[in-house]
């Protein structure tokens, strides 16, 4: 059972995401297509999963239906992607690089896998909770047990009334949703399997950002310096750095390491298209909106946050630029961070 709960864990992680991620396939021209697809894809399923769950904790309606819808839900999305892949006819295969690394390039990229590999390692070994793995991680595990989502005390077990304000930003039940769909329990999800996970998908992300910051062969060079800053950050609690080794499994981990560091890659893509004068695709700001809806899945405070990043980013691209029509583009991208952050004040 373990080996089946394993690869449901892959699919769920990695191939589902990956193929969700067509439609965002030509986003960046820059960036190989596997890792791109694989993070765009995520953000995808990451904000199907706020817009459906939401509405299931205010409702008060059981988990068991939500398995059922949102499963449902990313069945038809991958209907839709293979529909995009077939009329596209887009080769996405595995990408063999059109250029020759030198020996010191490839000697880069080993290191990189290498220190990569170590941190995976360590992440799933030397796990430890902490304080607030009293909250987080029991309510992904009452919500297996009890088939109700926010409405018993994660601290005693109790029944109390619905929590809604956290219910707002339901990244454990996504934790409760894969232990739910793999059959291992919501713990050993939570500090073993999503680690390993999301600390690849940080990379990936930085992996972007280098796509845009420097030259091809500097690539690895860029995310070895990444993973120095990471292995050294742990000198106070509240690091970045520590939040993604140590705290990774929690939502405000996943904002700041995965989902920050996404809308920072985006505004970079859709400030080079505005300084070569190029249309601005609709897949692009169609992933602007899931980036900043998926903010809001992994914490309340990601709305106002990821809000203000877009905000101050389009203010200064429409004055470098001269461009004053993509303030209204993200302005509509940002609405459902409006919506929850509204819910979130009325709720509190």
């Amino acid at each position: 059972m373990i080996i089946i709960g394993i690869f449901q864990l892959i699919l769920w992680e990695l191939l589902i995401p990956t193929a969700a991620g067509v439609f965002f396939a030509c986003v960046d021209e820059k960036a190989a297509k596997p890792p791109l697809m694989w993070i765009c894809g995520q953000m995808l399923l990451w904000t199907l999963f706020q817009i459906s769950c939401v509405p299931f904790v205010l409702l008060e309606i059981d988990f068991v239906y939500f398995v059922r819808t949102y499963t449902l839900i990313v069945a038809v999305t991958l209907i839709a992607s293979l529909a995009v892949y077939r009329s596209r006819r887009m080769k996405i295969k595995r990408q063999r690089l059109q250029i020759k690394y030198s020996l010191s390039v490839k000697v880069l990229w080993s290191v990189f896998a290498v220190l990569l590999l170590l941190q995976l390692i360590l992440s799933a070994v030397m796990t430890y909770s902490d304080g607030d793995d009293a909250f987080y991680v029991a309510v992904s595990t009452i919500t297996n047990n009890a088939g109700t989502m926010y409405r018993k005390l994660p601290y005693t077990g109790g029944s109390t009334d619905l929590d809604a304000r956290h219910g707002l930003a339901p990244f454990p039940i996504w934790i409760s949703y894969l232990s739910e769909v793999s059959g291992i329990k919501a713990a050993a999800v939570a500090h073993t399997a999503l680690p390993i996970a999301l600390i690849a998908m940080t990379y990936a992300v930085f992996y972007l950002m280098a796509t845009r910051l420097v030259k091809k062969d500097n690539i690895p060079l860029f995310l070895i310096f990444t993973e120095i800053l990471v292995l050294f950050g742990n000198y106070s609690h509240y690091t970045a750095e520590n939040f993604m080794i140590a705290r990774s499994r929690q939502g405000k981990a996943a904002l700041g390491n995965i989902i920050i560091p996404m809308l920072i890659w985006l505004m970079l893509v859709i400030a080079g298209h505005l300084g070569e004068m190029r249309r601005i695709s609709a897949s692009t700001w169609l992933l602007l909106a899931a980036v900043l809806s998926a903010g809001c899945l992994c914490s309340t405070l990601g709305a106002l946050i990821c809000c203000l990043l877009v905000g101050i980013s389009g203010l200064c691209m429409a004055f470098t630029y001269k461009k004053w029509r993509v303030l209204i583009h993200m302005a509509l991208c940002c609405i459902p961070c409006a919506v929850y952050a509204l819910m979130y004040a009325a709720l509190k």
